[in-house]
């Protein structure tokens, strides 16, 4: 009889535990889509959120789009645009603003919505901190009918 007791408190406690885990998961979804996605037109995106930029052992390998990463370029990792996409960046603690190419995919993490290269960093006056609030401002490109 314990043995049973048991084993039905076990699986109360696990169905519990993953319905909780669900509701966090859709509460971060939400929670992001509603802070980053702040201004839309047709054409024109204005998406806020937190930056950060390689390290320097990402120096001379191959991005995804097959060039060799250089930090001292003004480009940038994003994990949807296109690559060769201009994306204009304000750093939005001190109003400094650089635009950059993107060319390899990233960031890998949820809580950042681009990488810049460290010559970026640097522009934006946040090299060194490792993280910055950011606003990007890009143009979605139009898609040619029967593409």
């Amino acid at each position: 009889m314990k043995t049973l007791i048991f084993i039905l408190f076990s699986f109360i406690s696990i169905s519990s535990i993953s319905a909780q885990q669900i509701d966090l998961q859709k509460d971060s979804i939400q929670t992001d889509s509603i802070l980053n996605q702040n201004f839309r037109t047709d054409s024109l995106r204005i998406v806020k959120g937190r930056a950060t930029y390689y390290a320097s052992k990402f120096h001379g390998r191959r991005t995804a789009n097959g060039e060799i990463f250089n930090n001292r370029k003004m480009t940038a990792a994003h994990l949807k645009l296109p690559f060769g996409t201009f994306v204009t960046v304000t750093n939005l603690e001190n109003g400094r603003t650089v635009e950059v190419r993107v060319n390899d995919r990233g960031p890998h993490s949820k809580v950042f919505i681009i990488d810049l290269s460290q010559a970026a960093a640097r522009e934006l006056g946040f090299y060194g901190k490792g993280v910055a609030k950011v606003e990007i401002c890009y143009q979605v490109p139009k898609i040619k009918p029967g593409s």
